[in-house]
């Protein structure tokens, strides 16, 4: 019979969504998180191994004499070695396209936070400011509209344009850079730039890239200083596309108005992480892809992958 070893369930279902249907194709072992010192006794009997961030290094690899498919629980396949398993001729699948409007929806989160400080007021509001204000209204910080701002998009694929959909609705222009430049020309002040132009133009700047030898540290001392004073960097891509010191001496010195990020460069980060402490930078615990829907979107494609593999055709293969 079968086994499948889930490393790491507890991101992606943390107990609102099922893994029952796992048991159709033979035994199971769950286990929420697993250290890097079990992985290779964890699946050492393993003909399935599903992991999400825990990594599944040729070292441990080496000691699953039963392994004939990983599927990897995000589209970023990094932590397996794709090229080790390649060799070996088993297959590692991914779930592509599953959190592209979670991304989006999160993006414009940090930017309306910023814009409208909801939170600063709200609890300004319950703190009693509103009760002893001999005003009808008040501001504890100045507010923005989106109306007639740029939003410099870095990557420009499915979330990338998700995100300037949405700005589009908030009749906002848009730049982006991209490796591979589609045709845009129904969207509505919309502008190819590069990277220099973005950086000065824009008053939003949201990366969208993926993390390679090029982006990493993208966004760093130099780009910064091209940025307006009133500009906000977002980031919900990859921690590592930004140099986390560089951008908070730019926030503590006023360099920039903000930031919001999603990710970080080590997660979960070091206690001494220059952003925990930095002025006007909201940072949310990657969860741009974990909401309810998305999750469940997810396991709807993992359902697809594993029993394709079993019907003898796997899909979504990264390692071909």
């Amino acid at each position: 019979m079968p086994k499948t070893v889930i490393l790491d369930a507890q991101t992606t279902n943390p107990g609102d969504l099922s893994w029952e249907w796992l048991k159709e194709y033979g035994e199971l072992e769950i286990y929420p998180r697993t250290p890097k010192e079990l992985i290779a006794k964890r699946c050492e009997s393993a003909d399935i191994v599903i992991t999400n961030k825990t990594p599944l290094e040729k070292s441990d690899l080496e000691k699953m004499p039963s392994l004939k498919f990983v599927a990897v629980l995000a589209t970023g396949y990094n932590v397996v070695d794709t090229a080790y398993l390649k060799e070996k001729n088993i297959p590692v699948s991914n779930i592509p396209s599953y959190s592209t409007q979670a991304v989006a929806q999160l993006v414009f989160a940090h930017i309306t936070e910023h814009y409208n400080a909801v939170a600063l007021h709200s609890q300004d509001v319950k703190n009693g400011g509103w009760s002893s204000c001999p005003d009808f209204c008040y501001q504890l910080t100045s507010l923005t509209e989106l109306y007639g701002k740029t939003i410099g998009i870095i990557g420009f694929g499915k979330i990338g344009q998700a995100v300037a959909d949405i700005a589009e609705a908030y009749k906002m222009n848009i730049l982006a850079v991209s490796g591979h430049e589609t045709d845009q020309s129904g969207r509505k002040n919309f502008k190819w730039a590069t990277l220099d132009e973005l950086a000065r133009e824009s008053d939003i700047i949201s990366l969208h890239c993926p993390l390679t030898k090029e982006t990493e540290n993208l966004i760093n001392a130099d780009f910064l200083s091209k940025m307006k004073q009133n500009a906000i960097l977002i980031n919900t891509a990859r921690g590592a596309a930004v140099d986390e010191q560089a951008l908070a001496d730019a926030l503590n010195s006023g360099k920039i108005a903000g930031a919001g990020v999603d990710v970080l460069s080590t997660e979960p980060p070091k206690a001494d992480n220059p952003l925990l402490s930095a002025k006007n930078c909201t940072i949310t615990p990657h969860i741009a892809w974990a909401a309810y829907e998305t999750r469940e979107r997810l396991m709807g494609i993992l359902k697809n992958n594993i029993k394709a593999f079993f019907d003898g055709n796997p899909i979504n293969v990264v390692n071909k």
